[in-house]
């Protein structure tokens, strides 16, 4: 079977200069590659011909021996020829090195951002409520002072990669494909270190301890996140920092404890002060304030100090301090003082109904339930 004109599979005549020739190509295998049709064994098949058109028909001699012999003057059969060879590569790159990511797309960039950092910081209960300013130590990447980040001993540069030419890729044929790979010299950076720097060995950047003063706003709690922009690891080959993200962690408290705008505290009081009543010193964030503790309090009774809490951090007002009050047994009582009990509780045994309602409507109702 003939095999169809070159200058028909690309659509041009025959008087087409190469500018031409290659439009023409760029034009027809952008709609044909196979990328672009999956599956589809007749846009595969024309896809090669587009190739094959294009190696012969972009090359001088080749297309001065297809103009003068036809197919017969580029079959290698008939020539004793090698093939094609490689030609279609450079062009491969042209046409689809942005469309499908490959061919001759340059180097990848060197220059990256930094990597972020994170610094737990501890703080007491009043240091989250009111806000602080702490000085903490962060061991990170910098930039190599001596090089000035460059990788490169003070007076000399990087140099173009040899393997790559600086491109950061190099190219091998597999069959009548062009595929990339990173540069095993220059890892894709294009260029290679011949002396670096003593400091930081050609990485241009060390490790330090830096010392940053940080501010915590008043209300913060467990869980927030400050952060510090470009506090975070240097970038390499003049990148831009990372960001410190400090993490805020709050210690449990001795007597408060938080609940978002919220304070709780238990505070114990004598069965005297709970039963005749009394004035009891609250403890505050702020201080101590006087709570009123009315006759024939419970345990377990809760009073609410209104704007005692936590103003939060990302604003409104401050919560409530709720107290809770525990009623606390007497121990280590000497003879007199039970002496007194048990006169005391001979006074209102007899009248249990009405100075106990409580314990006497439990026992009723134990009582029916084993009647019952």
């Amino acid at each position: 079977m003939s095999k169809q004109d070159y200058y028909e599979i690309l659509g041009v005549d025959r008087n087409a200069n190469d500018r031409d020739i290659k439009k023409a190509f760029r034009r027809q295998a952008m709609k044909h590659h196979p990328d672009r049709n999956p599956d589809d064994a007749s846009a595969e098949a024309k896809f090669k011909e587009l190739n094959e058109a294009y190696e012969v028909l972009s090359d001088a001699q080749k297309k001065a021996a297809y103009d003068q012999y036809g197919h017969a003057g580029v079959d290698p059969s008939m020539r004793g020829g090698g093939g094609f060879d490689g030609g279609f590569s450079d062009v491969f790159g042209d046409v689809f090195g942005d469309i499908f990511g490959g061919g001759g797309g340059g180097r990848r960039s060197s220059v990256q951002r930094g990597a972020d950092l994170r610094y737990t910081m501890d703080l007491s209960l009043e240091e989250a409520v009111r806000g602080v300013e702490k000085t903490i130590k962060v061991p990170t990447l910098v930039p190599c002072e001596p090089c000035d980040g460059s990788g490169a001993k003070k007076g000399t540069s990087a140099k173009t990669c040899s393997t790559c030419g600086g491109v950061g890729q190099v190219r091998m044929q597999q069959g009548f494909f062009s595929v990339q790979q990173t540069c095993p010299t220059c890892r894709g950076e294009g260029k290679v270190i011949s002396d670096p720097c003593n400091s930081c060995h050609g990485q241009g950047r060390v490790e330090k301890t830096k010392t940053l003063s940080v501010k915590i706003p008043a209300g913060v709690d467990t869980g927030d996140r400050i952060r510090l922009s470009g506090e975070g690891e240097a970038g390499s080959h003049g990148g831009p920092a990372g960001d410190l993200y400090v993490q805020v962690s709050v210690r449990e408290h001795a007597i408060f404890e938080r609940d978002g705008r919220h304070l709780y505290c238990e505070v114990p009081i004598s069965f005297i002060d709970a039963a005749l009543g009394g004035e009891l010193e609250v403890p505050t964030l702020n201080g101590r304030v006087k709570l009123k503790v009315p006759a024939e309090t419970q345990t377990g009774k809760l009073f609410r100090l209104r704007g005692k809490g936590v103003a939060p951090v990302r604003g409104g007002g401050a919560g409530d301090l709720m107290v809770k009050v525990v009623v606390e047994t007497p121990v280590n009582l000497n003879s007199r003082q039970k002496e007194l009990l048990r006169e005391f509780q001979e006074t209102t045994e007899e009248g249990h109904r009405k100075h106990s309602p409580k314990r006497h409507s439990f026992f009723d109702s134990v009582k029916k339930f084993f009647e019952d």
